[in-house]
Order: structure tokens, then sequence, then C-alpha cells
């Protein structure tokens, strides 16, 4: 089987969620979360932090990931691409003697991700031929087909049908085509895609179904807010955490970062 490490990555600049990747939720740092089902899943050689921040460093060694190095500076704003850190870290990696046939990013911002869901798409990922990678992806709940590009008091469909067909944007949704938005739950790639190619995807993509809960991702305040809820409800179920609660005066006092 093609050697396969784990990135979580948790940069510590979130700007819509103060202190995101290190907030508490049910009981946990958000990262532990990723950390934990990544290491159950039993599919990595290793699970490796990818951060800018001591502090993060140390919550992450705290549930089992490596740190090995912190991510340079200029790979950590809120602007670098995936590919900049991803490729840093392989290469690193390489000069440490550490070679990965493959590389999957297991981003702390879907938490309800689980260790079978890893499997999963582990699984379909080392049996499939002739691909560059595999990404999670659900099915849109806004099709692309109802929107608009916006330009001063006019306005043109986002996607354009032929002359005399029926404009998807004045049909009924069940009429539309399928279509289906990446989540932030997984990526699986071979590292020859990023350090011959400079991309985490390639060109060859192969899609992974994931379920609401699989793909549930926190990306602002109300996603939080909701996230908290579905945890007192019991709704979707956390990954399991055999270390105990992580203690950080930042995190325990800060609530909010």
């Amino acid at each position: 089987m093609p050697s396969v490490v784990a990135f979580v990555p948790a940069r510590a600049g979130s700007k819509r969620v103060i202190d995101k990747n290190a907030r508490t939720l049910g009981g946990h740092p958000l990262m532990a979360y990723a950390i934990s089902a990544a290491r159950q899943s039993g599919v990595f050689d290793a699970v490796i932090c990818s951060t800018d921040s001591e502090r993060y460093a140390a919550v992450a060694r705290h549930y089992g990931a490596e740190v090995p190095f912190l991510r340079p500076a200029e790979f950590a704003t809120s602007t670098s691409p995936d590919i900049e850190w991803v490729e840093d870290a392989l290469k690193r990696l390489w000069a440490a003697g550490r070679a990965y046939d493959c590389f999957s990013i297991l981003r702390p911002t879907s938490p309800f991700r689980s260790a079978d869901t890893i499997r999963r798409a582990w699984a379909a990922f080392a049996a499939e031929e002739g691909i560059d990678s595999l990404r999670a992806v659900e099915k849109v709940t806004q099709h692309p087909g109802k929107m608009w590009l916006v330009q001063g008091k006019r306005m043109t469909p986002l996607l354009q049908q032929s002359p005399g067909e029926q404009p998807w944007h004045s049909s009924q949704m069940v009429a539309l085509p399928e279509m289906f938005v990446q989540n932030a739950s997984l990526e699986i790639a071979w590292s020859k895609v990023a350090l011959d190619g400079r991309t985490i995807a390639g060109v060859n993509v192969m899609p992974f179904f994931t379920d609401e809960a699989e793909g549930f991702d926190i990306n602002n305040q109300y996603d939080w807010d909701y996230a908290e809820a579905l945890v007192a409800q019991g709704k979707f179920a956390l990954p399991e955490v055999a270390e105990a609660p992580f203690v950080d005066i930042k995190i325990s006092e800060g609530s909010v970062g």
C-alpha cells in the first residue's frame, strides 16, 4: 500500500471566528477532532499539524499530532493558497528522510468527520486508477443555474443556455442537472501532484460523497453556534477523543478565542 501522511492545517489568524481552530467545542479544541479521527482511522503513517502558532502546536501535540516545524508566515496569510504550505511541508519531510506517496488534508473546520469517513475515502482512493486526487463533495442546496452576475443595474445568468433552451433560472430545481459543491471534510492526493504540478487537486479528480454531518463546515459565527446546538442536542456526534481536555488559559477563558 502507498504511504500517506495526514495534514491538519491550523492557521492562527482566523478573522470570521476568532481563534477558531483552538476554540472549544464539546469539551475540546476544534482541531482535536480532526487529529483524533485521523489517528483512529488507522489509515495514516503520520498525522502532522501545519500551523504557524507555537500555542496551536502545543494543542496539536497534546492530542497526538506531530508538529515537526512551524508553517512559514508567508504561507499563513488569509489569502495563502493551500499548495504553498502543502508543498513546503512535503519538501521539508522529504529532506528529513520522510517521503510519502500521498497526502490528505483534514481541516479542523469539519469536526463531525469520523474515522470511518476517512477509511471509506482512503479505500475509494486506493482502489481507483488514473486519478490525481479525491475530494469530498455534497449536493448543492443553492443551484448555480439560479445564480446571477450583477454589473451595476443589470445582471446576466452565471450559467448561460443555448438560444431557445429553457433557462435554468426559470426552471424548477428538480428539472436541473444534479450539481455538487466541495466541502472541507477531506482531500487525498498523490504527493507528486503537488510536488510536480504545484496543485493539490491535479486534473483527474474523484468525488467522495459525504453526508450532512461529514460535510458540515464551520466558516462563520452562525456555523459555530449551529455546531454547538447540534452537539448539545445530540444530532451530530463528534469523534471520540481519548485525551483529557487541553488546558490553556487563552482557550478555556476565551471560549471565543
